[in-house]
């Protein structure tokens, strides 16, 4: 069977991850918890394009390459306040009401300057009345892919508006100040969550959902999926769509794979998880840099954006600091940041 690799960086000539010839997959994370820089950019194991880096492992029956670790476990931070219990500092504050389209648009001068971004971020359209259609995007397919209704992998939704979306992985730093500044600015983003890294502090994340992002499927303990057999995955997938349902009220319909590796049992498990939707991405954004999956290392419209919960521990600066540098790009390059649930 068919693996499709997602973090691999080492093609050689490639500027920053584009995509040229067989490259090694890139190293991973074991189910204990390593971690690593997820990168952004790609190998697709297809037979007419790329020669197949795949290796036997067991699981499922499937071919796999497991990647090598080459960092510390990564650490959930100490937990927040006791459950029940206000932290006045982490809160954050509702979404404020504005009495004309000018009135907000100061607000918005003025959230840009404390935030000391270079520009004022674009106001995005109102969302399709009609929805784009969602397909599996070419070379990412699985074995029977199309005959077993299995969700779609993409990286870009097809759109002509000039967007991108803005998805933040795993749940490790907990900054209280990240919180404040996404609601001041009122930009729109999407989690995807791993149960290992939230659970000492289910409430932070809480008051996200608050303010109105959709927290989505990471797995229960971030392993590297396609070295499991079909049920462990199922049991990696379900298992956080439980917690999800438990702690924040409704299942997911997002599901983003580890590293972005999967293979058909991967996406199987996910179906019967009930995930519609295996959302990548086409940049990373970290605290210092960007990483690009296309060649052109260009933003297009619809561009899905990675990015982690990360701070001083693992960047050179903290959660503000990544989103300034994500925000003065797009900024700069005429693009809004949208809510991804409202294309899908």
């Amino acid at each position: 069977m068919r693996l499709v690799v997602q973090n691999d960086k080492s093609a050689p000539n490639a500027p920053n991850g584009g995509v040229v010839g067989r490259r090694r997959p890139a190293a991973g994370r074991s189910q204990a918890g390593v971690r690593v820089r997820v990168r952004g950019g790609i190998t697709v194991l297809t037979v007419a394009a790329i020669a197949s880096a795949c290796a036997p492992a067991g699981g499922g029956g499937s071919d796999a390459v497991r990647p090598t670790p080459s960092r510390p476990p990564l650490k959930a931070p100490p937990p927040g306040p006791t459950p029940g219990t206000r932290n006045p500092q982490a809160e954050a504050p509702p979404a404020k009401k504005f009495k004309s389209a000018h009135a907000a648009h100061a607000a918005r001068v003025a959230a840009a300057r404390r935030w000391r971004l270079a520009g004022v971020p674009l106001t995005p359209p109102p969302p399709p009345a009609r929805k784009p259609k969602i397909t599996t995007r070419k070379g990412f397919e699985v074995d029977g892919h199309r005959e077993l209704g299995l969700p779609s992998v993409f990286t870009t939704v097809p759109t002509q508006q000039r967007v991108v979306f803005l998805t933040i992985d795993d749940g490790a730093e907990k900054d209280p100040v990240f919180l404040r500044m996404m609601s001041d600015l009122q930009v729109p983003y999407t989690a995807f969550l791993s149960n290992y890294l939230i659970k000492e502090d289910y409430g932070y994340f809480k008051r996200m959902q608050r303010s109105g992002v959709v927290l989505n499927n990471h797995t229960l303990r971030h392993p590297y999926l396609p070295s499991l057999s079909y049920l462990a995955q199922k049991r990696e997938i379900c298992g956080m769509q439980q917690v999800i349902q438990e702690r924040y009220g409704k299942r997911p319909l997002l599901f983003r794979p580890p590293f972005g590796n999967y293979d058909r049992d991967t996406l199987r498990a996910a179906k019967y998880c009930g995930i519609r939707y295996v959302p990548l991405w086409n940049e990373e954004v970290f605290v210092d840099h960007w990483e690009f999956r296309e060649w052109d290392r260009r933003i297009r419209p619809g561009d899905i954006v990675l990015t982690h919960f990360r701070g001083r521990g693992d960047w050179k600066g903290t959660m503000p600091d990544m989103i300034r540098r994500f925000l003065n790009k797009v900024t700069a390059d005429g693009y809004a940041v949208a809510r991804l649930e409202d294309y899908l």
